[in-house]
């Protein structure tokens, strides 16, 4: 069974596909992928801050990918790919509820659904340096029980 945020991403991901492909305005993409959404106030507020955090901070996300795919150039890569990843690192980044572990195994989830065979490792790969170095830099902001792990408990989906 699919989740109820796991669907929510989703549609934010086809959000900021159809803002990146056709560089309409914002307002206006969400308008019309995420009408769905908006019978549950809460999931479509969501869904919103998530896109408008994602192209707002959309240099900084891109930045962040871009050293860790120094061996590809950064226009070759999926564009699914980049939109997964930028959704991600905006939700390490600036969610504080929502634990690392559930953002990356939900970004693993949707590449392994809508890119290529390979995508799901490759997303994997590098959100996974994201999050060691982001840890590492004191970045990783992650407030309440079960968001950040600690050497004597871990999150339960760990």
């Amino acid at each position: 069974m699919v989740s109820k945020r796991r669907v929510v991403r989703e549609k934010v991901l086809q959000t900021l596909y159809a803002h990146e492909i056709s560089r309409d305005p914002i307002d206006g993409v969400i308008d019309q992928v995420l009408i769905d959404l908006k019978k549950d106030q809460a999931t479509f507020d969501f869904a919103r801050r998530l896109v408008l955090k994602v192209v707002e901070a959309g240099a900084e996300l891109d930045g962040i990918i871009r050293k860790r795919v120094a061996n590809w150039e950064f226009s070759r890569l999926a564009v699914i790919d980049r939109v997964i990843l930028r959704m991600c690192i905006c939700e390490l980044l600036y969610f504080e509820d929502i634990p690392p572990k559930v953002s990356i195994n939900e970004a693993i989830e949707i590449a392994r659904r809508y890119s290529t065979e390979k995508s799901d490792k490759f997303v994997n790969g590098v959100l996974d340096s994201v999050l060691d170095d982001l840890k590492a830099n004191g970045k990783l902001h992650k407030s309440g029980r079960g968001l950040v792990e600690t050497p004597t408990r871990r999150h339960p989906d760990s």
